[in-house]
Order: structure tokens, then C-alpha cells, then sequence
């Protein structure tokens, strides 16, 4: 395992963790953090592969630990109605506290062992203002599981007027959430499935969870998106995408959902996602949502006015025109855009 750098195990204790476990052996550890809810054994770690427990007290030795730093543009994320046309500052970590057999990150979320660096929160917000970057994204591997460490940039970026973006698994218990969400400006939700079986048995989670996750966003008035890899056998049929999309709509129908194809990767050798396909789920979700997009795909993804139709963005990969608003309006019928700029 890669060796801690000396903050990382100094800047601050973890929390979510119990120390004085109410089960087991007196050494071992609980993590509440996420429903994996770990009873950690002393030397061990959680399911995560990142918070563990030293001689019965709970440790976060990747505090700090990046994977990956990257300039990209939002859309990226993908965020279309957060800040469209900007970029953002991205974050990778390592670990991860799903096991997704088709994950398409699996070399740093299915395993601690990778290059990376060490950044000190201030680092990070240095690094966007040095950027110019209006907003810092968490991403890449599953954040959540850092929170120690987000939490702390995400209140030095606040400081610095700077947009907190989470991109996750939304896999995270409740309480936990609600102090993180506090920071955030937007989050783009991995909803993988929406099968309850699927969920604990092939990725490794909670489907509810996740659910109330995405409920806690848009009640917490985060800018909220959500993306499924459509992967075929595990979560590509119509019954299945369909009662997602009437699930998102019942939480708030403005939500944006992004369905994007998979590609074989890792564990998963399925074929890739028929572009045919994702068209079709696409138009049969648009009868459900206002906005709908595709991923990985050549297909169009301007955003258009709910009210008159009219182009609000348009796209070509991931240059972005944003003429037809003005401000947070139509620029066509005046009329407020559900889109924050």
C-alpha cells in the first residue's frame, strides 16, 4: 500500500467513524459513513479501501491523495445545466465502495495502489483560481468516501466564491449526507441501475439509498443531474429505464438525465450499448422529463426552451453556444430557463 504523506494523518481525525463499536471486538472500528456500514478489524479497512482502523481508532491514510488533476470542461461531468460553457477544475481519488463489474474506472476506483500526489486543500483552490476554474469537481472515483477531505476544500472553496461539484454514486447514509450537501452547488448522481437485486448483488450497494440521495439534492436545492450507463444485460430494459425516469420525475421532472452507452470494460464483456437503442430510451424518456441527453454518442444534445422550444445551447461535443440565454432567460421568449449560469 502506498505510504501516507505526513498531513494526511495529522490535518484531522476521521469522522463517520466509531472508535467505541457497540459490537465485536474492543479493536475494531464501525464506519457509518456509507450502508456498507463496516465493522473494521484492527490493521484493516472498510470495503472502500481507504478508511481503515489503527490499534482500534479509525484512519484516513489517502487524506489528500489525488489520482488524477485535470482542466475540463463542465459538460464533461456531465453537468448541461450547471455553468454551461465553463470548465472545471477535476478531482480523482482513489477506492471506491461499489464493486461495478463494467466500472470504467476501475484501475483507480478498484484499487488503493496507484500513482497519484499529495494536495493540501489550499493546494486545490490554488490550483482553480490559478485555472481560472469557477468551480472544482470531485470526481473520477467515488468522492464520497474522502469526505473528510472534500469537506475541507469544499469550505476553503466557498470561501473563495468557487462552485463545490460532486460527481457520485449517491451511496452514502443519510446524516452523512446532509453535512456534505451543505457545501455543494451541484451533483451529478450515478443511478446504475434501478433494481434493488442489481444493486446489492452485482454492484455492491443500496438502491434505496441512492434514491434518497438524489431526494435530499433536490430538497436541499442542489443543482441536481443524473447519469445510468445504459449497460446491456444488467439494467437495459425498457421496464427498468422507464420506472427510473418516472422515479426521477416524481422527485422534480427538470431534472436532467443523461443515459450514455457503455463500452466492455473491466469485468464486463457485454457488447456496447446500440446507439439504436439509446435513441429509442432517449425519446421514450422524453415523454416523462424535460430534458434527456445521451452520452458517448453522436446524437444531438442542444438544451431547448420548455416553454417555446427554442434553443437555449447548443452542442457540438463539447463546444458549447449559450446565445440563446440571457442571463437565466429565454433569449427567444423571455420566460426563466431551468438553468443555472
Amino acid at each position: 500500500m502506498i505510504q501516507a504523506s505526513a498531513f494526511s494523518q495529522l490535518i484531522r481525525p476521521p469522522i463517520f467513524m466509531t472508535e467505541s463499536p457497540q459490537r465485536g471486538s474492543e479493536d475494531n472500528v464501525n464506519c457509518n459513513l456509507c450502508p456498507n456500514n463496516c465493522e473494521i478489524k484492527s490493521g484493516g479497512f472498510g470495503i472502500c479501501g481507504v478508511r481503515g482502523n489503527k490499534n482500534g481508532k479509525g484512519i484516513i491514510p489517502f487524506y489528500g491523495f489525488i489520482t488524477a488533476l485535470a482542466v475540463d470542461p463542465i459538460e464533461k461531468k456531465p453537468l448541461y445545466h450547471f455553468k454551461p460553457g465553463s470548465k472545471i477544475l477535476s478531482l480523482g481519488f482513489a477506492g471506491c465502495n461499489l464493486h461495478c463489474p463494467f466500472c470504467q474506472n476501475w484501475h483507480i476506483s478498484q484499487n488503493t495502489d496507484v500513482h497519484g500526489k499529495w494536495m493540501q486543500s489550499g493546494e486545490v483552490i490554488s490550483a482553480a483560481l490559478r485555472e481560472d476554474s469557477p468551480s472544482i469537481a470531485y470526481t473520477y472515483s467515488e468522492p464520497l468516501i474522502h469526505a473528510e477531505y472534500i469537506l475541507d476544500c469544499m469550505t476553503l472553496a466557498r470561501k473563495h466564491g468557487i462552485a463545490n461539484v460532486l460527481v457520485t454514486n449517491g451511496c452514502i447514509n443519510a446524516n452523512a449526507a446532509a453535512v456534505i450537501l451543505k457545501l455543494a452547488d451541484a451533483v451529478n448522481v450515478d443511478l446504475k441501475s434501478f433494481s434493488a437485486e442489481t444493486y446489492k448483488k452485482i454492484i455492491g450497494g443500496d438502491l434505496q439509498t441512492v434514491l434518497d440521495f438524489i431526494q435530499l439534492c433536490n430538497k436541499m436545492n442542489v443543482h441536481a443531474e443524473v447519469t445510468t450507463l445504459v449497460v446491456p444485460d444488467l439494467n437495459d430494459s425498457n421496464s427498468e429505464l422507464n420506472a427510473a425516469a418516472e422515479f426521477i420525475a416524481s422527485v422534480n421532472k427538470d431534472i436532467p438525465w443523461h443515459l450514455s452507452a457503455y463500452h466492455p470494460d473491466y469485468r464486463w464483456n457485454a457488447p456496447p450499448t446500440s446507439q439504436t437503442f439509446l435513441s429509442n430510451a432517449a425519446q421514450n424518456a422524453k415523454k416523462t422529463l424535460t430534458y434527456v441527453y445521451t452520452g458517448n454518442s453522436n446524437f444531438n444534445n442542444d438544451t431547448l426552451c420548455a416553454i417555446c422550444g427554442s434553443t437555449l445551447i447548443k452542442r457540438n461535443g463539447y463546444n458549447v453556444d449559450v446565445s440563446g440565454l440571457i442571463n437565466n432567460t429565454c433569449a427567444s421568449c423571455g420566460k426563466t430557463a431551468k438553468v443555472a449560469v
